[in-house]
């Protein structure tokens, strides 16, 4: 399984791929994942199949299995990268032995009706279509032979599937304007209104608080958002030929720890990215002229791992940027982004008419005039 989502990969518990067999077929034994059921296998006497179910189930196995039941590209948890954030770690694999399917290519029918889970709905798989055979090389390269027969099988991803709602907010801040425009009220619904939790209740105290469910059920801290997680945008500083960003990320669920996160953010100035602090970077090119989404994701081993709400549950970053005067100004809100997407899940903006805007306008009244040691002092209120 190859993820070719630039910036959306599969998180833990875990991706689940099941599909109809067109016949009788069993599998007789797996390397590199296993089914989640066995079926019923009594009519086979000695030795017995792996799995006799028409509608296996698999899983991929955990890292530390023994040797001989890895492949390459397994036991993962069934947590793959994605392409733009880890190539090497885009991939999945592994083996089935498959009985009772014949032994030619005219014998063997394909299998119907997948479908992945990654971990949660949201991705729609098509039919299986036959492809030319795959080519494998001998270790010295010089003799190659090929499959008996190959098929691929693709699966889309669509947010609506997954929620009625967004999955994450925006809140907007600037240096030039005291006011901080929050994220929308019921941003992501209000469902989890009455389940969530107070920041300081004694709810928080329990053992097991924050322990993951395999339905991945949250337990969001009681917001007016109501979103597991809020991105805050602050236009920070303003130089002559430069200006400078920050960006916070904060998990509000008890029962999420977000690996491998990343951050798209679409703006015409990421086209002149001049550093990121504590981020790693990636510049996404939709067409060969237009360069302003970027991907933004953690530092290994540092801030790739965006823990549970509370102290904890929060990274950040800085970026500074270049200006580009025929791209970029800070009037009409134009310093905040056009789309910002937390793993792979457009968020919710403000409305544009509440973003902060600059103080384009002044009192011109004079207040008061005086003589100082033969000074003339003007005296102006902006308001």
């Amino acid at each position: 399984m190859n993820n070719f989502q630039m910036y959306r990969h599969i998180m833990s518990p875990g991706w689940t791929l099941s599909w109809g067999w067109a016949k009788k077929e069993v599998i007789w034994s797996m390397v590199g994942a296993q089914t989640t059921e066995q079926g019923d296998c009594s009519k086979f006497k000695g030795n017995v199949p792996h799995c006799c179910k028409r509608n296996p189930t698999v899983v991929d196995l955990l890292p530390g299995v023994p040797y001989n039941q890895q492949i390459a590209n397994c036991c993962k948890g069934g947590v793959v990268a994605s392409w733009g954030q880890d190539p090497a770690s885009a991939v999945s694999s592994f083996q089935v032995s498959v009985g009772l399917s014949g032994t030619s290519n005219k014998t063997v029918k394909l299998p119907t009706n997948f479908t992945l889970l990654g971990p949660g709905p949201g991705y729609t798989c098509g039919p299986a279509k036959i492809v030319p055979s795959t080519v494998y090389f001998t270790p010295d390269h010089r003799r190659k032979t090929q499959a008996l027969m190959t098929w691929n099988v693709t699966c889309t991803y669509s947010q609506l599937l997954v929620s009625k709602h967004p999955t994450c907010c925006v809140s907007l801040s600037s240096f030039y304007n005291e006011t901080i425009v929050p994220c929308s009220t019921c941003s992501c619904g209000c469902e989890n209104k009455k389940d969530c939790i107070k920041s300081d209740s004694d709810k928080l105290k329990k053992a097991g608080i924050n322990t993951p469910r395999k339905d991945n059920v949250p337990l969001l801290q009681c917001t007016y958002h109501m979103c597991p997680i809020r991105i805050h945008w602050h236009v920070k500083i303003n130089y002559r030929e430069y200006w400078r960003v920050k960006i916070a990320i904060t998990n509000f669920n008890y029962r999420m720890n977000y690996t491998q996160w990343t951050l798209v953010a679409q703006h015409p100035n990421l086209n002149n990215v001049t550093q990121v602090f504590s981020f790693d970077y990636k510049p996404l090119v939709p067409y060969q002229s237009i360069n302003d989404t970027g991907m933004f994701y953690g530092m290994k081993f540092y801030n790739d791992l965006l823990m549970e709400a509370g102290p904890y549950g929060n990274v950040q970053t800085e970026i500074l940027l270049k200006k580009d005067k025929n791209t970029f100004t800070l009037k009409q809100g134009w310093a905040f982004p056009r789309k910002i997407y937390f793993n792979g899940d457009e968020c919710q903006l403000p409305p544009p008419d509440a973003y902060p805007t600059l103080p384009n306008s002044a009192h011109k009244n004079l207040i008061s005039f005086s003589r100082i040691a033969g000074f003339m002092v003007l005296v102006f209120v902006f308001v």
